[in-house]
């Protein structure tokens, strides 16, 4: 484990968001890098694909809700 320096204000961002997510404040840092990469590494992939996958290789089963 490390420190990683970051811009103030992007850190205000991280703050920000990891309560509106109910994360940490390092969780949603955590979260934010770890998509980051895999979209570079997947550069046609949408955010919402990225995170399919991610459940998929967790094998978490997320039921799909229908239109009514």
């Amino acid at each position: 484990m490390g420190i990683v320096k970051i811009d103030e204000d992007l850190h205000e961002a991280v703050r920000q968001a990891s309560t509106v997510m109910c994360r940490s404040i390092n969780a949603q840092a955590e979260f934010w890098m770890k998509i980051g990469m895999l979209a570079e590494a997947n550069p046609t992939s949408s955010f919402n694909e990225i995170v399919k996958k991610q459940y998929e290789a967790a094998q978490v089963h997320i039921p799909v809700q229908t239109a009514a």
